[in-house]
């Protein structure tokens, strides 16, 4: 489906608004001001090519990333409350990569409501991810300043918690062990080593601790009621301690 072209900001075409109102059923938001949508859709290719008075959505999407950042943070913060610093960047950085949030837009169909210039349109502009990814945040931008934070909040969530949530799912169910041997040996040139250093506890009930060393330094003490449990533990603390990549 091809978006028809707007005529203008100030008075948006009968077909344009029409729509912008179906974009708005898929989001479930409704715009106080339309023309905050159709500006958020409009790529600056579009602009460049019709040399009209537009606005592009570049300034949108910078205000939409910020307040992505400030929802993600908040809501993995409420939802982990016992998760170190390190964790909750990963797993924001998980949400707010480029190429999750073009899965995002796809999911409502953005692309097709686009505003393109005719070099983009023939080079598939309208699933590029780096395209995709940037107008989803120009949108939330345009719900920010249509309605303030908590309506951007409850847009983005509306459709997108199930995502989210099977995001924070998967990583809950990481492997550390091999992704810090990963990291070990692209950024250190080692692998990591584990020792049990104790064990308590009943034979139905055992305590496993266990210390994982990095180099020549151990890292980390990991405890579970598995041996493998506690080194999963231990790799944890220790990729924590590291930069999110």
């Amino acid at each position: 489906m091809k978006s028809p072209k707007a005529k203008g900001k100030a008075k948006l075409s009968r077909e344009r608004a029409r729509y912008l109102e179906e974009f708005q059923r898929s989001l479930g938001y409704s715009f106080q001001d339309l023309s905050l949508l159709d500006r958020a859709l409009t790529h600056k290719s579009f602009v460049n090519e019709n040399g009209e008075p537009l606005a592009d959505n570049e300034r949108l999407e910078f205000l939409g990333d910020a307040v992505l950042e400030l929802m993600v943070s908040d809501y993995f913060l409420k939802r982990f409350p016992d998760s170190a610093e390190g964790e909750l960047s990963k797993l924001r950085a998980a949400v707010v990569r480029q190429s999750h949030l073009a899965k995002l837009a796809r999911q409502v169909d953005l692309g097709s409501y686009l505003l393109l210039g005719k070099g983009e349109e023939q080079t598939g502009g309208r699933q590029k991810t780096s395209i995709l990814a940037d107008t989803l945040e120009a949108v939330l931008g345009a719900i920010y300043l249509d309605a303030g934070f908590e309506s951007a909040r409850g847009a983005f969530l509306n459709c997108f918690e199930g995502e989210i949530n099977h995001v924070a799912h998967q990583k809950e169910r990481r492997d550390f062990k091999s992704e810090l041997q990963e990291y070990t040996q692209e950024r250190l040139g080692c692998v990591p080593s584990y020792r049990v250093v104790r064990s308590y506890g009943p034979d139905h009930d055992k305590i496993f601790e266990v210390e994982v060393v990095v180099g020549e330094e151990i890292r980390a003490i990991g405890s579970g009621k598995s041996k493998k449990e506690a080194e999963q533990r231990a790799a944890k603390a220790v990729l924590e301690q590291f930069p999110s990549s």
